[in-house]
């Protein structure tokens, strides 16, 4: 262990979004389409294991099927439109690009910690988005920077070439004006370690299947504007982190996200948050785009907003 204690120093001291994107850009510099295809393996989505069970890498190969929302239409800026189905492939490149990491012979979900998890996975998204769409969005080149993926069509195209000479200044990509696509992402809420085993289980832990014991989830952002959101939700499967929902809106209001909290002397947290409401979290679930083919998620999703979207998109589909 003591050769990794470096990187769980430097890890330890950044913020979420700057460990996360040391892997991710490793990960970008691996990546082709190629690569990307030729690491997916249709092989079926088993249930899931028993609460408190350890997964492990069962199954580190075998591809996670989805279903997708028919009636979803990602809109961007400017009419700008995204496929669901497009959507979906990026979310199978995550799987790939993630398992990658996993394949390493030390433990990288470990070093970077549940802290920083959900703003890796969210990273890796993006990425693989980029992969998706190459001649259409662009990363936002400053790591503060709003919103994570830029869309260039011909006016973006044409305020990115402005910039040309300004990529490692905030003020012009906080916000970009052309707009994009703001990503973020969570594994949920799950009970303290005590309620857990009076509920008969032990608290999950790193490379644990939470759904089981999911009480809750939604997204943070920095303030209340934040809008065209992809809204991640992740889980261990196979002992990796895999995304298995994605929810997106495009009409988002101030009201969809609660009062912002400072930070405090002596506190944790080092930058101000907004926490996205209970009735945000439900516009943005009927909003979804693509399902794990699972029942105990889609049965989470459904209970917690008072509906019944997700396992009637698994009804019909024959799932």
């Amino acid at each position: 262990m003591a050769s990794i204690a470096p990187m769980s120093v430097v890890l330890n001291g950044a913020s979420a979004t700057s460990a996360s994107r040391i892997f991710v850009h490793w990960l970008q510099l691996l990546s082709s389409p190629s690569r990307c295809c030729s690491r997916l393996h249709p092989q079926v989505f088993a249930p899931e294991a028993p609460p408190g069970t350890r997964l492990g890498h069962v199954m580190p190969n075998r591809r996670l099927e989805y279903t997708c929302n028919p009636q979803m239409v990602v809109r961007g800026p400017r009419r700008f439109t995204l496929q669901s189905d497009s959507i979906e492939r990026a979310v199978h490149r995550t799987r790939v690009l993630i398992r990658q990491l996993a394949d390493f012979e030390v433990d990288v979900f470990a070093l970077l910690g549940m802290r920083n998890l959900s703003a890796f996975v969210g990273e890796v998204f993006a990425a693989a988005m980029i992969l998706e769409h190459s001649d259409l969005l662009r990363k936002n080149p400053h790591q503060d920077g709003y919103p994570d993926l830029l869309v260039m069509d011909a006016e973006g195209a044409r305020e990115w070439a402005r910039l040309s000479g300004r990529l490692r200044e905030k003020a012009p990509f906080s916000p970009f004006g052309p707009g994009g696509f703001e990503v973020k992402a969570t594994c949920g809420a799950v009970p303290t370690p005590a309620q857990c085993i009076a509920r008969g289980f032990p608290k999950p832990d790193m490379g644990d299947q939470r759904v089981h014991c999911l009480t809750a989830y939604d997204w943070k952002a920095h303030h209340r504007e934040t809008n065209r959101l992809f809204g991640l939700v992740w889980d261990f499967i196979d002992g990796s982190p895999a995304i298995v929902a994605v929810f997106y809106r495009s009409d988002l209001q101030e009201a969809d996200w609660g009062r912002i909290v400072q930070p405090r002397e002596g506190g944790g947290r080092t930058t101000s948050v907004s926490i996205m409401t209970r009735d945000g979290v439900r516009k943005m679930y009927e909003g979804w785009v693509v399902l794990l083919n699972s029942r105990p998620y889609a049965k989470f999703f459904d209970e917690r907003n008072g509906g019944r979207l997700l396992e009637g998109a698994l009804d019909a589909n024959g799932h």
